[in-house]
C-alpha cells in the first residue's frame, strides 16, 4: 500500500513542519496552490520549488530542492509521474525525511528507491485531504 494510515499520520504529525512543495507557483488554478494554503493553515511551512522560484503564500521560492538553504522535512511532489522519480531522488540527496507524491503521481520504482533509502513515502494521495481527518 502506498499510503497506509500510520505513515500518513507520521508524515503529517511527527516528522517536522517544513514542506518543500515541488511544482508550486502563483497559478491559483493549479492544485498545488490550494494544497499549500491548506498545509499552511495546519501549521506547516510551505517552501515553493518551481523553475520560476516565485514567492508564494509569503514564502520565498527556489528553483530546485538543492537551492533551499535550510533543512526540509517533507517533499510534496506536484509534477507528472515521468518527472517525479528524479524529484524523489533529489529529496533523498538533500536529506528530507519523507516524500509525498500527490494524487495521480505514481512511480513504483521511485517509491521503492525512496523507501530503501530510509525515507517515509506516500504515493497517489493528497495531504490536504488527509490532514483534516487526523
Amino acid at each position: 500500500m502506498h499510503g497506509d494510515p500510520a505513515t500518513i499520520r507520521k508524515i503529517l504529525t511527527e516528522l517536522g513542519d517544513t514542506w518543500a512543495v515541488v511544482g508550486l507557483s502563483n497559478n491559483r488554478d493549479r492544485a498545488a496552490y490550494g494544497v499549500a494554503r491548506t498545509l499552511q493553515r495546519f501549521g506547516k511551512r510551505v517552501v515553493p520549488v518551481h523553475p520560476k522560484a516565485e514567492t508564494v503564500h509569503g514564502e520565498q521560492g527556489y528553483a530546485s530542492l538543492a537551492q533551499i538553504p535550510f533543512e526540509v522535512d517533507v517533499v510534496d511532489v506536484f509534477v507528472n509521474s515521468s518527472l517525479a522519480g528524479a524529484v524523489a531522488d533529489e529529496a533523498v540527496a538533500v536529506g528530507a525525511q519523507a516524500v509525498w507524491f500527490q494524487l495521480g503521481v505514481i512511480d513504483e520504482a521511485a517509491f521503492a528507491r525512496t523507501r530503501e533509502a530510509g525515507l517515509d513515502m506516500v504515493m497517489d494521495r493528497c495531504p490536504a485531504i488527509e490532514i483534516p481527518a487526523l
